[in-house]
């Protein structure tokens, strides 16, 4: 799901820190660097990367442009390699067979048998294409706030670091408590009563 998809699954942050230079040329600069690469590994299980949200197939933030108004708007897209269990099975059935026949044995030991699901799991790491997923990154510098259309955990949490490596700027998830903390506003003692009330078990 994405931003103009007709239903949205979304986490908000609030973005800290700011740039010492020109704030355009900084975001430019740290999506360029941090792009999808433009080919894909062959053995990689997972990569991540920042694309234009015209084109996420083709990640040129030269050509393409990520400001939507007063808005920087770019993707998150995920690239995962996903082998099904059964097909490991069928691919370590051949193999076992085939060393049985060259050794001559009705069996293999346990090592054996490690070896050859190491080796086949090679072999289709190599072989199976990456599935990708686009996760649609909305941020308003001016306000420290971003939106990321995305609830699930592992995604998020690739954003996340992949965010503080490209940017220097830290994004920290809005729950009650931080919204409270960073965007309320309350009086300190205020904020410290909120932050210190617990959990009440019915």
């Amino acid at each position: 799901m994405g931003l103009i998809s007709s239903s949205h699954s979304m986490s908000r942050y609030y973005v800290e820190g700011a740039f010492d230079g020109s704030t355009m040329e900084e975001v430019r600069e740290g999506l360029i660097q941090n792009a999808m690469p433009k080919i894909e590994s062959e053995y990689d299980e997972i990569s991540a990367g920042w694309t234009p949200f015209e084109s996420p197939y083709n990640p040129d933030f030269e050509k393409f442009s990520f400001i939507f108004g007063t808005y920087f708007l770019f993707s998150l897209r995920i690239d995962k390699k996903s082998i099904p269990a059964k097909l490991v099975q069928k691919h370590m059935a051949l193999e076992i067979e085939k060393k049985k026949e060259e050794s001559g044995r009705d069996f293999i030991s346990k090592n054996e048998k490690s070896e050859i699901k190491e080796m086949v799991l090679d072999i289709l790491m190599h072989k199976i294409p990456s599935i990708p997923s686009l996760y649609d990154v909305l941020w308003s510098y001016e306000e420290k706030s971003l939106i990321i259309f995305s609830t699930q955990k592992a995604a998020n949490e690739l954003f996340e670091t992949l965010f503080l490596k490209s940017f220097n700027h830290k994004p920290i998830r809005i729950f009650p408590y931080t919204l409270v903390e960073k965007l309320g506003k309350f009086s300190d003692d205020k904020k410290d009563r909120i932050l210190a009330l617990t959990p009440l078990k019915y």
